[in-house]
């Protein structure tokens, strides 16, 4: 008798089953009824009629999508690897199903070429250091292109630059020779204020007799303690000897 009702029974829990569907607070359900497109539903409990309408479900989480490495030639002719993250939302769940077949290969896909048209417009020095600056403008094209599609792009970041082997030996060497540059900057820096001390120290020594003494007999005890011979040092002012050569 049981087995008589298996068919109805189970007729009974499809039609259920695809007339009742609970979304989560994250998700929304496109629904289209006959084809066409009649609203969107969720979160929560909703409920569909058998045969004639259909529900697509969105997810509206934000999306972090890899951009992979792409070969890049830069402004200066420099062929580079560079891969990217990017941070997206659908803002429309009606323009992300009606508007593009597929809106994250979408968005895939013209992240890429962005991506390559975008640091291809830079040289190398400036891809390495104005990143945030690339970035920026990622973001806004990405955001543009994609509206369209009930697409809101967040955040676009490079990850990595990879550069060719030559040439980053060529810019250790160049690293290496700004390094010795400030060093040597650095030293004649102190080598003109050491000459300069010396300079005004003369010119005091110069104006102050005693003083020139002093210093002479400074000199000799410096001298005589670290000196072990028994040799004496006279120190004779070169004034004194201008005045033989004089006459």
């Amino acid at each position: 008798m049981i087995f008589s009702y298996l068919p109805l029974l189970i007729f009974a829990a499809l039609v259920l089953f695809s007339t009742f569907k609970i979304l989560n607070e994250y998700e929304r359900g496109v629904i289209f009824r006959l084809g066409k497109f009649s609203g969107i539903r969720g979160p929560g409990l909703i409920v569909l009629i058998p045969g004639l309408e259909k529900m697509v479900k969105v997810d509206l989480r934000v999306v972090t999508m890899d951009v992979p490495s792409q070969d890049i030639i830069s402004k200066d002719n420099v062929t580079l690897k560079v891969n990217g993250v990017v941070y997206f939302k659908v803002s429309s769940p009606e323009r992300a199903i009606i508007s593009v077949e597929n809106y994250y290969h979408a968005t895939a896909q013209i992240a890429q070429t962005t991506l390559r048209s975008v640091v291809g417009q830079y040289e190398l020095d400036e891809i390495l250091a104005h990143r945030d600056v690339i970035n920026t403008k990622l973001q806004s094209i990405l955001d543009e292109l994609t509206e369209p599609w009930g697409i809101k792009v967040s955040n676009v970041e490079v990850k990595a630059i990879d550069l060719p082997v030559e040439m980053q030996r060529a810019m250790a060497k160049q690293a290496e020779a700004e390094r010795e540059k400030r060093a040597k900057i650095i030293s004649a820096q102190g080598e003109f204020e050491a000459a300069q001390k010396l300079s005004e120290a003369a010119k005091v020594l110069g104006e102050q007799d005693d003083a020139i003494t002093l210093r002479f007999l400074e000199t000799m005890r410096e001298i005589a303690g670290t000196n072990n011979s028994s040799t004496t040092f006279f120190p004779i002012p070169v004034d004194f000897l201008s005045k033989f050569l004089s006459k």
